[in-house]
């Protein structure tokens, strides 16, 4: 696959989303660098699920521009797609179906060549340590395993860019460690960029080398962990966080169904 070659993988320029009278994602603007760890952090309902949306193509913008490798999210949508993988919050796998078909399907999903394909899930499964498991029946992973399978089969087509929606949620502490060194190595040996969201800060802190926060649609602070800290006068991410968004409980917009019909639509799984 031929991709553009371009220094700044993601621009947002002027982005607005209105749903009626409501506006989710209010005039924010930001890049990130080919080759980065960019985190995206916000309360709930502050809007980066929809910005996400609106960067997978699922979404379009009231306003705004939106480039995704060099392509228009509204113009070229398959050129976008062909760009990036995604793992989301919930799981969008088929639980019916082997470790190896899955990959498979995704494969052809994005048209792998059909020489490549067996080499490239061999490869993959055995990154993630899965290749022991490609013959059984996804309903019988853990949790662990589903998120480890799900990153392995966003890489099938070799995208510049991974989305990681609260990749580590609900992992135990062993398989979240795992899981973050695996993104690290994949993004140093593979430069591949990574955009994510978590609500670990520790997490977002030490693996991350921008971080833009988003609260109430609007963009309140972008930088290096070190640069948020020192201009907030915090010792810790998660303190910065705290002052720039208040500790006031926020209630989650989009519920877990929500997310999972996002999955579903954006793969065209089926369900049994």
């Amino acid at each position: 696959m031929v991709y553009k070659m371009v220094d700044k993988i993601i621009e947002v320029k002027n982005l607005v989303k209105k749903f009626g009278d409501f506006i989710a994602v209010d005039n924010i603007s930001f890049e990130v660098k080919a080759g980065e760890i960019f985190a995206f952090l916000g309360p709930n309902g502050a809007g980066k699920t929809t910005t996400i949306k609106m960067l997978t193509t699922l979404l379009h913008p009231s306003l705004g521009e939106l480039k995704v490798n060099g392509y228009s999210t509204i113009t070229q949508t398959d050129e976008v797609r062909r760009s990036f993988g995604i793992v989301f919050q919930d799981p969008s796998l088929d639980d019916e179906l082997t470790a190896y078909e899955n990959m498979e399907f995704h494969a052809v999903l994005y048209g792998v060549k059909q020489d490549l394909r067996k080499e490239r899930i061999e490869s993959l499964l055995k990154l993630v340590e899965l290749w022991d498991r490609k013959d059984s029946f996804v309903k019988t992973f853990s949790g662990g395993m589903k998120r480890r399978l799900e990153i392995a089969r966003g890489l099938i087509h070799h995208p510049k860019i991974l989305f990681l929606d609260e990749p580590s949620i609900g992992l135990d502490p062993q398989t979240r460690n795992f899981l973050w060194k695996y993104i690290q190595d994949m993004n140093k040996n593979e430069k591949m960029t990574v955009f994510l969201t978590t609500h670990y800060m520790e997490e977002a802190e030490k693996i991350s080398d921008r971080i833009a926060i988003i609260d109430h649609g609007k963009l309140i602070k972008i930088g290096t962990p070190a640069e948020i800290k020192k201009q907030t006068n915090t010792k810790s991410l998660e303190d910065a966080f705290l002052k720039l968004t208040g500790k006031t409980i926020r209630e989650e917009t989009a519920s877990s169904k929500d997310k999972m019909r996002m999955g579903r639509k954006f793969f065209g799984g089926r369900r049994r």
